[in-house]
């Protein structure tokens, strides 16, 4: 059965464009009112010109950060975390703190959510958080990645049969145009990208569209649980 997102509230935990954006506006064009939260709550504010966006401040690596804002919110139907932190390097170059942050963020942020979350959502509503493609196919340089993807996997997975009915999932993107690559330069990701399109079975890279409507699924398939939705142009295949 599929649900609707009218008159529901998400709380969707990221920073204002990418990503997290494309999944606010999805939200918000399905009828849902969103709670659009980060550290960053000033920019935030500044990106969402929109009454049924309401900017919050969060760290989920923060216990007591989540706690506020639950208490603050009193309660919500969804809550989405696309928060990550940056964690790629070589073993012999990773330091372990990076290797720790990645994880607090991911897969801690995601456990603390629910721990504060799930008592005040109605049993037909739903966590979705995000693993990633270097979960199942796993690349040098991408330990920590990797490590934490499939913490977040497992982290899903245990808290679907834990907390029952609400759902829980989660999205796997591979390579996305979200912003994410803009730091190697425009030739680098140009090329780069080039590549990876040639190289998956889709032809091409994905976009923050494609994870947006991934995410409006998850939301609303009320038959969907315990899942790491893997929407990466068949990456991990090749």
């Amino acid at each position: 059965m599929t649900a609707t997102l009218k008159e529901r509230t998400v709380l969707v935990i990221g920073r204002p464009g990418g990503i997290a954006r494309a999944i606010t506006v999805a939200v918000r064009d399905a009828g849902g009112s969103v709670v659009a939260a980060g550290r960053d709550a000033a920019a935030l504010a500044d990106a969402y010109d929109d009454p049924g966006i309401v900017p919050e401040s969060v760290d989920v690596t923060d216990e007591a950060s989540v706690t506020a804002l639950a208490e603050r919110l009193g309660g919500v139907d969804h809550v989405v975390s696309t928060a990550s932190a940056r964690a790629r390097g070589a073993v012999g170059d990773l330091d372990p703190d990076v290797v720790t942050l990645s994880l607090r963020t991911k897969a801690v942020g995601a456990i603390l959510l629910a721990k504060h979350f799930a008592s005040r959502m109605p049993a037909d509503g739903s966590f979705l958080f995000f693993s990633g493609a270097t979960a199942v196919k796993p690349a040098a340089g991408m330990l920590a990645v990797a490590a934490t993807n499939g913490a977040v996997d497992a982290v899903i997975r245990s808290l679907s049969v834990e907390l029952a009915p609400i759902r829980v999932n989660a999205i796997s993107p591979g390579t996305v145009d979200s912003g994410a690559y803009d730091a190697l330069g425009a030739e680098r990701k140009a090329a780069l990208f080039a590549t990876r399109g040639a190289a998956n079975p889709a032809r091409r890279v994905g976009t923050p569209q494609d994870v947006a409507d991934a995410a409006v699924f998850a939301l609303t398939n009320t038959f969907l649980t315990g899942v790491s939705l893997g929407i990466d142009g068949g990456e991990p295949l090749v």
